[in-house]
């Protein structure tokens, strides 16, 4: 079974492959595949909608390109909410005939990290800044630094995969 993940983000990649083969019961026969996949969406979505867009396009190009069973793209972006400004991800999953769009949970931002980014700077960089890591995004994540490591980037996707998934698992009820 060949998986494509529209990231070669190491933590994408490894995050899709966890949650999928616990979703699918597959073993060691699972091939996942980070590519280069174009969210057409700035490089820090800074709403709900342009985070989902920016999923929904990396898997469109992701079948465009790639021959797979599945193809799999997590964005994450951040809003300003009601309660204040929080990172999350969407994630878009296709097998080819059906489609499932689900979102992580918000991780709260201080309002001066949410300040950085609305002055253009990207989320992994304010917070290597910030708490003096190098390539976190590609690491822990925010969510690792602002948890005390209780919680990290890859243990929210493979949860918000999960979730995904959930279409997947019995679609004649989504159907109905």
């Amino acid at each position: 079974m060949k998986v494509v993940v529209g990231s070669k983000n190491p933590v994408k990649v490894n995050a899709t492959r966890v949650a999928l083969k616990q979703v699918l019961g597959t073993g060691d026969d699972i091939v996942v595949v980070g590519v280069d996949a174009p969210s057409l969406v700035a490089d820090q979505p800074m709403t709900e909608a342009e985070t989902r867009l920016g999923a929904v396009n990396r898997v469109k190009a992701c079948m465009a390109e790639h021959q797979a069973n599945w193809y799999v793209a997590i964005e994450g972006g951040v809003d300003n909410f009601s309660d204040g400004p929080a990172t999350f991800a969407y994630v878009a999953i296709c097998n080819g005939e059906h489609w499932s769009v689900g979102r992580s949970a918000n991780l709260p931002l201080p309002e001066a990290v949410y300040a950085s980014l609305t002055a253009g700077e990207e989320l992994g960089d304010v917070m290597d800044k910030l708490f003096d890591t190098h390539n976190i995004k590609q690491k822990g994540g925010a969510i690792g630094l602002l948890t005390n490591h209780l919680a990290t980037r890859q243990s929210v996707y493979e949860l918000a995969i999960i979730l995904t998934m959930a279409k997947f698992n019995f679609l004649p009820l989504y159907s109905q």
